[in-house]
């Protein structure tokens, strides 16, 4: 049954020891004791905030730092123990503990931002002047003040906060554990998703069409109940906005990501408009390789003819993005080998585990901690390489405190899809034989093409699916005829896709968690493409340049961050550049056509 070859070395689990021993450490509970005295003191400030001199603000926001490292240290180690264990009952009652701890906590000081925008401009600004330590804060505070028209009055505020802790955090909290305890069965054999996901890049045809099939069985059985948190939070999120007066669904997230709207939809036109020179023509090469006259959907990550299908092992996929990072600078190299080092990487694939990858970057007096379930498959490489990318820029960023070092959602995504951009480099200068390249270039087109292509279509599913909500109750059926007829678009004519497939859309967690996220992915891609043309073309000072950006967090906009490059995301031309890297790519797959040739 299994889909690739042993591996020689085992994907390691976390120590989460920086953070806390466990569960039980005495000290979660005296920290949260502290947390919450250090709340309440600071409580005091409540209502004074419009007349303290800048001294005195610069101190309220460095005592308010302080506080944010120490409840950002309990939960982020109870939301990281609850991504390990997710189907756990006791660590899924731990978990709910501490979030409803932290609620409390944060419900004292939620009066701080709020009177922060009420400072007027003019005072703000003198205050600025007057005081060198407050000056630095000027991003953070112009992040907070930028929701100054979309607040509400200080006690309906505190209400939703204490609220979300039994609406959308609940109903988040219940999508994930059910996606955590769902098991697929495979030919006799039950699976927990990634495994059962995984199977979909089998190189036998056979066994991607039965792994499809459990797995549309599986959502089909469960997808009434996903619909339902899917509609619920949706609705939720439009009470919201209306009563925060935000005009579309995308304003919060655009403006938390600090992006102008126009700018996001010139990327989303700019993918949108080379569906047919990006994915409709890969997909018809696929076909032409795999020997089919029409793919099926669970043919989209099927390997390609005559690519290897040995398993590589987890010190081997160490060594060879290791080896990538550190021929760009061997200072990524030195912060990347760290993660292996000190255990702060849980790779190991088992049940009850979330599924997906991610970098937590905790807070500044500790570090990152990365989750990925590592199989052996290339992709996987790829994902380790773009999860360090995250580890290595947060660990960076850190230098900038807890307000700052947080990079805005427009340039989250360039040091990790920068480090996969690396590693592939490094594995296509390695290609011993054209046919080898060429495999290794269609792997990172598709790889290309589920950042950039799928993820745009995940934000159009998003934007229909939201406007159709504000409609009233979208049904089952309907949820997946806007999923299938957006895959339809993305994925073009080579495809043809089953019935189960229209329930496809319910384990994705970002439309759950974080509405209209996905768009960040596309942005970091397209973004890469142009910076990393900067670096092959031997741009001045890039190295240092790219390292300032990195260390800068969110102390910086993203225009400020791309100028010393040249490169401005408002300019229309900056996507269709990132665009035409893999249309480039797809043009010399066309070329060499005939080296991928041989049936699947």
């Amino acid at each position: 049954m299994s889909a690739a070859a042993p591996l020689h070395d085992a994907p390691p689990a976390w120590d989460l020891g920086d953070l806390y021993a466990g569960p039980s450490d005495p000290r979660i509970q005296a920290d949260l004791k502290s947390a919450l005295a250090m709340a309440k003191a600071f409580a005091a400030l409540k209502g004074k905030i419009t007349g303290l001199d800048a001294a005195g603000l610069a101190g309220a926001i460095a005592d308010y730092e302080a506080l944010g490292e120490i409840s950002g240290r309990i939960g982020s180690y109870a939301g990281l123990a609850f991504a390990a264990q997710a189907s756990d009952p006791a660590i899924a009652k731990f978990y709910g503990d501490v979030q409803e701890r932290l609620s409390e906590i944060g419900t004292e000081t939620l009066f701080f931002e709020l009177e922060l925008s009420q400072i007027p401009d003019e005072a703000l600004e003198a205050a600025f002047a007057a005081d060198a330590g407050l000056a630095r804060y000027r991003p953070w505070l112009e992040t907070v003040r930028a929701f100054r028209p979309h607040q509400l009055a200080e006690d309906m505020e505190r209400l939703l906060y204490e609220k979300d802790l039994t609406g959308s955090g609940a109903w988040g909290r219940l999508f994930e554990e059910t996606v955590a305890g769902l098991r697929h069965t495979v030919r006799g054999e039950e699976m927990t998703g990634p495994q059962a996901l995984n199977l979909l890049s089998s190189p036998d045809a056979a066994l991607r069409r039965d792994a499809a099939a459990a797995l549309s069985a599986t959502f089909g059985a469960n997808v009434r109940t996903f619909a339902f948190i899917l509609n619920t939070l949706a609705k939720d999120k439009e009470i919201d906005d209306r009563w925060r007066a935000y005009p579309e669904a995308t304003s919060f997230r655009h403006l938390m990501n600090q992006v102008e709207p126009e700018v996001v939809e010139a990327l989303r036109r700019s993918v949108v408009e080379a569906f047919p020179r990006l994915s409709h023509r890969y997909y018809a090469l696929k076909a032409r390789w795999l020997g089919a006259a029409k793919l099926n959907d669970w043919d989209r990550n099927a390997p390609l003819p005559r690519a290897a299908d040995t398993a590589i092992g987890w010190g081997e996929a160490r060594g060879i993005v290791l080896g990538a990072y550190g021929g760009f600078a061997p200072r990524m190299a030195e912060i990347a080998d760290r993660f292996f080092q000190k255990n702060w990487i849980d790779a190991e694939p088992r049940p009850g585990k979330s599924g997906g990858a991610f970098s937590h970057g905790t807070v500044p007096s500790v570090h990152p901690y990365i989750l990925m379930n590592y199989l052996g498959k290339p992709r996987d490489v790829m994902t380790l390489a773009h999860e360090l990318g995250h580890g290595v820029h947060q660990s960076l960023a850190a230098q900038q405190g807890l307000l700052l070092a947080a990079t805005p959602l427009t340039l989250a995504e360039t040091a990790s899809v920068f480090g996969e951009m690396l590693t592939f480099r490094a594995l296509l200068a390695a290609a011993p034989t054209p046919r080898e390249r060429a495999i290794l270039l269609a792997g990172k087109v598709e790889d290309m093409l589920n950042t950039v292509v799928r993820q745009i279509a995940f934000y159009e599913f998003e934007l229909r699916f939201h406007a159709k909500r504000r409609q009233g109750e979208v049904t089952v059926e309907e949820i997946g005829a806007i999923w299938l007829t957006v895959q339809k678009e993305s994925l073009g004519p080579a495809f043809d896709f089953s019935d189960g497939y229209s329930n496809w859309w319910c384990y994705i967690p970002h439309f759950v968690r974080s509405p209209f996220y996905v768009y960040a992915y596309a942005f970091g891609d397209c973004l890469v493409n142009s910076l990393y043309a900067l670096y092959e073309e031997s741009h001045p000072d890039f190295v240092a340049k790219y390292f300032a950006m990195l260390e800068a967090g969110g102390s910086k906009r993203h225009k400020a961050l791309l100028a010393p490059f040249g490169l401005d995301a408002s300019d229309p031309a900056f996507w269709s550049r990132g665009v035409a890297m893999i249309s480039g790519f797809i043009d010399e797959l066309e070329r060499d056509a005939a080296l991928l040739d041989g049936g699947g």
